[in-house]
């Protein structure tokens, strides 16, 4: 076996793990080597094909459950504090301000994710069939054509062309959907998994300041809100910087900027438009 044919082996071998497929039954495992790696295919461009697929499952539940979150905290500390700014005593105007605001927003929200993921859902659905119609058209230049994608990620056209067939051989539709748009067929985006994460989450983060008004003196509410709101827009910041694998100080500092705008907005006008003991 010439080393050529070593290269071509191995980098088939390795582009067919980064799909996540097997091999098919039969075909003899290659260990690449820095030696059977093509120069063309830099290794931090095999590290973010790797990550490609889990860090796109990560971010449908992720972004439906750091939205839930944020919206839950900054909406509801914001409705609290613009009626406790009119009247800090009256507990019957803002449990109840709360309590609707807490039950209308989070199904809001969750309805707000099913029909916005469902729309993706079917679009991917859409793909799917193109894909299948187009295969069963002309295979040939299917092929043709995903071998290009492949030589546009750094393979020479001969290894391109090999990958090409060999994944289009186990499964053409899988193979061209990954590349083509990081799709898999068989691991759809799901409208009931956002929905669910927005709606939980919104429960959660509304939960704070909820309690802090509930359970704290009258006197103390508003500035023990703006505290507490601040805290867990901070841990939320930094959770989704973390999780997303984002900067840090970028995700922390734009969370508090909203939040704290939201809270001082309402609170001006619960004081200005709001009159003690009227509501």
């Amino acid at each position: 076996m010439t080393s050529n044919n070593v290269v071509l082996m191995s980098t088939a071998s390795l582009v067919s793990t980064l799909i996540g497929r097997p091999r098919r039954e039969g075909a003899t495992p290659t260990v690449t080597t820095p030696a059977a790696t093509p120069d063309s295919l830099p290794e931090n461009h095999l590290e973010a094909t790797r990550n490609e697929g889990s860090i796109s499952s990560r971010l449908n539940w992720l972004r439906a459950g750091v939205l839930g979150a944020n919206d839950g905290i900054v909406s509801i500390s914001g409705l609290l504090v613009g009626v406790a700014a009119a009247d800090p005593a009256n507990m019957t105007a803002i449990s109840v301000a709360g309590i609707a605001g807490i039950a209308s927003a989070s199904l809001s929200m969750a309805v707000g994710e099913y029909v916005s993921v469902s729309t993706q859902r079917d679009t991917e659905r859409q793909l799917v069939a193109e894909e299948e119609r187009a295969l069963d058209l002309d295979p040939t230049a299917e092929e043709s054509r995903l071998a290009r994608l492949w030589e546009d990620r750094g393979l020479t056209p001969d290894t391109a062309a090999r990958v090409a067939h060999e994944l289009s051989e186990r499964d053409a539709v899988d193979a061209h959907l990954r590349a083509e748009h990081n799709i898999d067929p068989d691991d759809l985006t799901n409208p009931w998994t956002a929905a669910a994460s927005s709606f939980v989450s919104f429960l959660a983060g509304s939960a704070l300041p909820f309690l802090t008004m509930l359970l704290l003196p009258a006197a103390t509410r508003i500035p023990a809100t703006f505290v507490a709101v601040l805290v867990a827009l901070a841990v939320t910041g930094w959770v989704s910087a973390w999780l997303g694998q984002a900067p840090l100080g970028r995700a922390i500092t734009r969370l508090l900027l909203g939040g704290t705008a939201a809270m001082v907005l309402t609170y001006g006008i619960g004081h200005l438009f709001g009159v003690s003991g009227s509501i």
